[in-house]
């Protein structure tokens, strides 16, 4: 199995002075209203944190029961607990994705194997290659760093009895409508979601997982105590509000756009842009992509390599959604670099 920097990140790539394309959260800062929000909770940090009103904020969001719901320091915090508290006999992770899923499962022990979705087939999920005996898998959906949207009827057909099927939408909310969601349900199914991505949290670590009650118990008994801060369940709970999910969707529809005008560039560029992207990255091959990701950094452009994600190599770059004049003046050192 070839080696891979399961540990690397986008947050890698940035330095001081660089524009970053590299790291997929939309906002440069959390909005103005959830500051306010997050400052007005300082004086309650003397207190140990509650998770009791976030858990019930994120079940009200979804419609599920609190029973249901497990929050957590990030999505990441997910994984591990997942590692922890899950025996399985045969866990598959699909390729290429997020690779702190398999990073927390061999940590935790586990073995590890790989199923790696075809660049020729745009990264399109074939549930016929997941298999039998596989009693866990992951997969992201919109997948990072591919940007693919697997529907929701193929995810859906990897669950079966015996198996946890782990599906990462941490990037689901900046799809809009969250079309091919399984954030309602399933049986089997466990689904984790992020505050980072939409609302310019990564430093502060706020997410959850929806699942069975059973699979919820058996998180919560592996999890940290305390693991979730006050910051953190006050931003789930104002990040849960109909408003909110207003402005959700909004950013989202915002995010499409910028989204094709990036891709549109690329492609009157020459760089071939992969798959079908609906998230708000996409993932570009282009001859030399190491040596290329070394002069845009140069011009002041940080990207994302891809090589450290299983399924790809070096020609691969991971290039976040920004707004237009970000997007022109990176189109532009492009051309100026190639």
């Amino acid at each position: 199995m070839a080696d891979y920097d399961l540990h690397h990140h986008g947050d890698r790539e940035v330095g001081p002075g660089l524009i970053d394309l590299a790291v997929n959260v939309r906002l440069p800062r959390p909005p103005a209203w959830l500051r306010r929000e997050l400052a007005s909770a300082l004086d309650s940090l003397a207190a140990y944190p509650s998770p009791v009103d976030a858990e019930a904020a994120v079940a009200e969001r979804h419609g599920r029961p609190v029973s249901e719901v497990l929050v957590t320091a990030g999505a990441a915090e997910a994984f591990t607990l997942l590692a922890s508290a899950l025996r399985p006999r045969r866990a598959v992770v699909v390729h290429p994705q997020f690779t702190e899923p398999e990073a927390a499962l061999r940590a935790a022990g586990h073995a590890v194997s790989r199923v790696v979705l075809s660049e020729a087939d745009g990264f399109v999920l074939d549930p016929a290659l997941v298999p039998d005996d596989a009693d866990l898998v992951f997969v992201g959906n919109p997948t990072n760093p591919t940007s693919v949207l697997h529907p929701a009827a193929s995810l859906l057909s990897l669950a079966r009895p015996g198996r946890v099927l782990v599906v990462d939408e941490a990037f689901l909310d900046a799809v809009p409508g969250e079309v091919e969601s399984l954030a309602s349900g399933a049986p089997g199914v466990v689904v984790l979601r992020s505050l980072t991505k939409t609302w310019g949290l990564a430093g502060l670590r706020a997410g959850y997982v929806l699942a069975e009650p059973d699979v919820i118990a058996w998180l919560r008994a592996v999890q940290v105590p305390w693991s979730v801060s006050t910051l953190a369940g006050v931003a789930t709970v104002a990040c849960c509000r109909p408003s909110a999910l207003e402005e959700a969707e909004k950013l989202a529809v915002a995010a499409e756009a910028d989204r094709e005008y990036l891709v549109s560039g690329l492609t009157a560029a020459g760089v071939d842009v992969l798959g079908d992207p609906r998230g708000p990255f996409v993932l570009v091959r282009v001859p030399g992509g190491a040596e290329l990701r070394s002069r845009l950094r140069d011009a002041g452009y940080a990207v994302r390599r891809g090589d450290t994600f299983p399924g790809l190599g070096p020609d691969h770059l991971r290039l976040a959604v920004r707004d237009r004049a970000v997007t022109d003046a990176f189109l532009a050192a492009l051309r100026r670099v190639s």
